[in-house]
């Protein structure tokens, strides 16, 4: 669907220019733009490489590991449903130390081996458990304590301060972080209500049936 949004926005674009007579100032602006997109990933690359190469030295001399039994006890209070020991909760770990560092390219494939983890405990496959829930809610809301990404954008944007929406981001990002943790632990335990009230019903019925 999306791809169609775009598509009908450069179309509608195009036929505007060209209907008011700019259609030099269109193609120079599809140029400019052009440029503009190459030499950003070109100065997103060095940071992102940074970044991700230091995640993967963390991973392996044991700091992740460290990390994720430093927070067990947070862990356990998030994610009840993850035994202890299992890869679903190292992979959530590293994925949020990502997002913590800004890095959300790098933390997108952490996220989905995080989630292919959680869904090898998911007893029902067509549903999403109560901690695949959190996790998304932690994922898209989490504390950015360096947002690198942020600020690779505005230093290549050519801003005088790059690093000036810190504390904005902390702010707002923490924000988020608690009322998702809130309303997930909320909304978990109506599902958790709901699921006892079936399971009783259930039973009832055989019972009566025996």
């Amino acid at each position: 669907m999306l791809n169609y949004i775009w598509f009908a926005m450069l179309i509608t674009g195009f036929a505007v220019g060209i209907i008011n007579g700019r259609i030099d100032e269109l193609t120079q602006a599809v140029v400019d733009s052009s440029k503009s997109a190459v030499e950003i990933s070109i100065g997103l690359l060095g940071i992102m490489c940074l970044w991700t190469g230091l995640m993967e030295v963390a991973e392996k001399s044991g700091i992740v590991r460290g990390i994720a039994k430093a927070v067990r006890p947070v862990m356990k209070f998030l994610f009840p449903g993850i035994p202890k020991g299992h890869p679903a909760g190292g992979a959530i770990v590293m994925n949020l130390v990502a997002n913590f560092l800004g890095l959300g390219n790098a933390a997108t494939p952490l996220g989905i081996k995080a989630m292919n983890e959680l869904q090898k405990l998911n007893p029902n496959k067509d549903t999403a458990t109560n901690e695949m829930s959190m996790f998304l809610v932690l994922n898209t809301a989490c504390i950015q304590f360096i947002p690198a990404t942020i600020i690779a954008l505005r230093a290549a944007a050519g801003s005088k301060n790059p690093a000036e929406i810190i504390g904005t981001i902390w702010v707002a990002s923490i924000c988020a972080f608690i009322a998702g943790i809130i309303a997930a632990k909320i909304l978990s335990s109506f599902s958790k209500g709901k699921s006892q009230t079936k399971k009783g019903l259930e039973n009832k019925t055989v019972r009566r049936k025996a």
